[in-house]
């Protein structure tokens, strides 16, 4: 299933609009630096899925809720869609259990868009943790 998702093969394609994923990423970064809600280690924001690795320093369902609705208003209001939902209600969480794994998932994480065919090098994805990283 990431594989398709991955690929943009399933669902909807929203977050190919630059506006809807800056929205997305700027969700991102509110909920680290302003709520404090975790420290944000790796993410991703793809064509039709967001993959995001952190340390919580909140319950997973408050972090969840917050990125989630603040993106949604902002991503709803620039597609002109109202009353629908953006998010599905389903999440993927999972825990890292030592560096070895936290250093996979990251490459994961970053790598996506160029597993996806959409740049050559992680560090070309404007929506990304790994965007201008020089390596």
């Amino acid at each position: 299933m990431d594989r398709k998702l991955d690929m943009a093969a399933t669902g909807p394609r929203w977050l190919e609009n630059e506006r809807v994923a800056q929205a997305v990423a700027d969700a991102l970064q509110y909920g680290e630096r302003q709520l404090g809600l975790y420290q944000l280690r790796a993410w991703v924001v793809m064509l039709n899925h967001v993959h995001i690795l952190i340390h919580p320093e909140a319950r997973t369902s408050r972090i969840t809720k917050a990125v989630k609705n603040f993106s949604a208003r902002r991503a709803n209001t620039i597609l002109g869609r109202t009353g629908l939902p953006f998010w599905q209600d389903e999440s993927y969480d999972r825990w890292v259990r030592g560096p070895e794994e936290l250093e996979k998932i990251v490459r994961y994480i970053e790598q996506n868009p160029v597993a996806a065919g959409l740049v050559s090098r992680a560090e070309d994805w404007r929506w990304s943790s790994a965007f201008g990283r020089s390596e």
